[in-house]
Formats: structure tokens, sequence, C-alpha cells
């Protein structure tokens, strides 16, 4: 093929659909990764996305894929947080972290690599996932391709602003307050979140966040997120959480006529922040949808204590980056000082030091009960419906970790994604699919929360939303450059 057309080939098919053309003989793994090198060099300058580059570790790959598995050849993207593959380095999106260097393949990257993907870089992150843009003193700025002066949003920015402008088709996210789901959100992706314990961890650790954190993808299709669960899931020797997979479901859940579902609108946000009406009338567009496909959509709230819930989630994300920044200090053998990472992290992680083991006690217990306050609500209801975020994207600067204002940081944040941390709270999946754009052409999320280890329903409601308001052809201008 020439590299015209596989030029095309990969800003037209999502992973998928490349895996079927390599089965065909069509293109070439080694075409598939030079072009996907090449794109990089061109693109990457201008969004920044990328933050490690391991061509030679992705070429070398190439001598032992299988190319009848799933996604094989498929140039693919690891987040720069938390995550181990053997013989590369890691940031963390942190100036604290600079050249530590990993000595092992964390058990979701050798399954990423037993799915057929081929690594070949680190997608950038804000300092320790910290904040919901994509923005670090260490890395600089990941740029939103469908609008360069906007942020792609966070903290799996760099993963979702790549497969936007066609950098790859497909790489890894993580969520632990709404990190797939608020920058495919942005970007015009699909960002599913899996159930608590559904996916493990790409790092020597069986938690993460106290298990408000997961790890997953961002995909160009409903398709490619499926067939990732199927390779990907499954419980882990020594986990602290597992759900257990039935063989090949996540797949045919997408090809499956679905019963008539009972779906509950939620009518303003549970922190009650305003919503900009544009992200509204994506919700409407969502509901009148899902009714044409047979569904039942009501307004219900959830009788959830969201200031409670809410607090228990500081406590826990302080206590935990204060523990990640110790863990680090060992490592090194040297302290963190405020030099080594940026205020709202230094800020966080003093609040950290700070919290007794009563209190952190507590925050677990009441993510407890608002499993249960959820668990309640979904015995009547099988899906919540919300928008993803309560504005479209934002300037570049507004979410940084180094504000001018604190304060103003703080309200900010609480503004823009009041609705994504519940899903992390209770462990339930939840996904946020792209279905409209915002009156200057930018992406807007819809989201549905599913029951616990429901994402089967999750991918077949998305699957048919899909088929009923394509998101496919529409692509940033930047990433067709």
């Amino acid at each position: 093929m020439s590299p015209g057309n596989l030029w095309d080939e990969l800003d037209r098919e999502d992973a998928t659909g490349l895996a079927e053309l390599v089965r065909r003989g069509k293109i070439s793994p080694a075409e598939l990764l030079e072009h996907s090198i090449k794109r990089m060099n061109k693109l990457n300058p201008v969004i920044n996305a990328v933050t490690l580059r391991h061509d030679e570790l992705a070429r070398e790959s190439l001598t032992m894929l299988d190319r009848e598995t799933p996604f094989a050849g498929v140039p693919f993207l690891l987040k720069d947080l938390a995550v181990a593959m053997a013989g590369t380095g890691i940031t963390n999106g942190s100036r604290f972290f600079a050249g530590m260097q990993l000595d092992h393949d964390g058990e979701l990257v050798r399954r990423f690599r037993a799915a057929g993907l081929v690594i070949v870089g680190k997608a950038a992150s804000p300092e320790l996932g910290l904040t919901t843009t994509t923005e670090s003193a260490a890395n600089g700025l990941v740029r939103n391709p469908w609008n360069l002066g906007l942020t792609a949003r966070g903290s799996s920015g760099g993963s979702a602003a790549a497969v936007a402008a066609g950098l790859v088709p497909i790489a890894h996210a993580s969520d632990g307050g709404g990190s797939i789901r608020i920058p495919a959100a942005a970007c015009g992706l699909f960002g599913l979140k899996p159930s608590r314990g559904r996916v493990p961890f790409p790092i020597r650790r069986y938690q993460g966040w106290a298990g408000l954190s997961t790890h997953f993808a961002v995909t160009r299709s409903v398709r490619d997120a499926a067939r990732l669960l199927d390779a990907v899931a499954g419980p882990e020797a020594g986990a602290a959480f597992m759900t257990a997979p039935r063989g090949g479901e996540f797949l045919a859940a997408t090809r499956q006529r679905q019963r008539p579902l009972r779906i509950a609108r939620l009518p303003a946000p549970l922190s009650g922040t305003p919503v900009d009406p544009q992200c509204e009338r994506a919700v409407d567009l969502a509901v009148e949808a899902c009714r044409k496909l047979g569904h039942k959509v009501e307004v219900a709230t959830p009788a959830i204590d969201f200031k409670a819930y809410n607090a228990a989630f500081g406590t826990v994300v302080a206590v935990n980056t204060r523990a990640t920044l110790n863990d680090c200090e060992k490592q090194l053998g040297r302290a963190c000082t405020p030099q080594d990472v940026e205020p709202v992290t230094w800020f966080i992680a003093e609040a950290g030091r700070q919290i007794d083991a009563l209190t952190y006690a507590a925050a677990c217990e009441t993510f407890d009960q608002t499993a249960r306050q959820s668990a309640a609500f979904f015995a009547d209801w099988d899906l919540l419906l919300s928008p993803t975020l309560a504005k479209p994207p934002v300037p570049l600067g507004v979410l940084s970790l180094s504000p001018k204002d604190f304060q103003q940081y703080s309200t900010e944040v609480s503004l823009f994604s009041p609705y994504a941390s519940l899903a992390n709270v209770t462990g339930q999946p939840a996904m946020s699919l792209p279905l409209a754009e915002s009156s200057v052409g930018m992406p807007i999320g819809v989201m549905f929360l599913g029951r616990y280890a429901e994402e089967s329903t999750l991918l077949g409601l998305a699957s048919a939303l899909e088929r009923e308001l394509p998101w496919r052809e529409r692509r940033p201008r930047f990433g067709a450059a």
C-alpha cells in the first residue's frame, strides 16, 4: 500500500479496522508503526500529547507479533502515570519523577501486548493526575486538536489528544475522578470507565486512591472499547478488587438487540453546579435518541449525600498523594520539596500529611455508604444519564496545578466537572459518548452511569447510539493536517 493511502487508512479506520487490514495483508505492522511515528514527528510538536517515545522498542516488538490477536500491529500509547513498562522511564507529569526507570511490565501492560498492541510511547498527564486538564510544569501544555487554544482536559488528556489527532487510533487512559470520560468528551472520543476490579493495574499496585482509580482506554469507536475489554478484563492474582468477566460478552453486547431500558435523567448535578445550556441540549439529544430506540427515560435523582462523599474524596486523594511522594522519596533517597512539585500538588500532599487515620477510615466508610445509596437507586433504574461536563472545553491555564489564584482554581474545578466522580466512589461503570457539538464546533459528551459490573448494558446502548448519532466521521481539521 502506498504511503498516501496508508495515511488515509490510519485517519479513517478505528483500531479494529486497522487490525483487520493487517490480518488481510493489506497493511504490514511495520508500515502502521512507521506511519504512526511519522505522524508523531509531524504533529506532536504542536499538540504536545506524547511525553516519552519508545520507537525502537516498538520496532523490536514487531518480531514477536501474533497477527491473529485482536489488535495485531495497532500502534498504542500508554498514559505517563502509574504505569510500568520494563526498560522505559516514567514522569507522572512531575519534575520529581524525572529519570525514574521501570524494571518490569505491569499486568495490564502485558495484556495490552498480548492483544497485539504495539506500544510506541507514553502520553502526557498532569502531575500525579491531580487536575482535569493536561498541563504540567514538567512536560508543558497539551493542546486540544479541535482548538489549539483550549485544553484537552485530563488527566488522560495526552491520550485523548493523540487519538483525536490520529497519532494512534487507541490509547491507554485511567480514571480516578473522571479522567477517561472527561478528556474523551473534550476531544470527541468514546470513553469507558470499567467497573472497579474489572481491569488489572499497569503497575505493581492493586488499587489506586483507595479504589477510586480504574484503568482502560480512550477509543474512536464503541467496538474498539468492547473488543479491548474482552481482551484485557479479568482478575489479577492478589488484587484488592476483582470482577470476573464472562468470556467474550462485551463485543457480543454491541451486536445484540437490547431489551427496553429504564434510564433516569439527572435534572441537575448533585453539587448544584450551574450547567451550560449547550451541555443540557446534548442530553436532550441523547434522550430523544434513547426513546427512539425504545427505552424509557424519566427525570430522577438518587438520594446521595454529595457533600459527604466529595469531602471524603478530597481526604482520600490528599493522603494517597502524600503516600505517592513518600514512596518516591524512598526510591530517590531524598526528600521532596516545594520546588520539586507544583503548588497545588504540594498543597494537597501537605494536607494529606495532616489527616489522621480515623479521618481516613471515616472517608472510606463514606464511600461504602455512597455505594449503598447508589445501589438502592439502581434497583429501579438501569442507567443514569447526565452531561459528562458542565461546560464545553475551556482555555489552557484555567485548571493548571500552578495557578495564580488557589481559590479561583478550586472554584473552576468544581464548575467544570460535577458529575464524573460518583462512578469512582461507587465503583460503577460509566461512559462518555461524543453525541453533540458546541456552537463553535467543539465536542460535547453525554455520560451514562450503569449498574456495577454491567458494562455490557452500557456498551450495547453505546453501539446503538453510535449508529443513531454517528460521530466517527467528525474529526478535528488539525487531525487531518
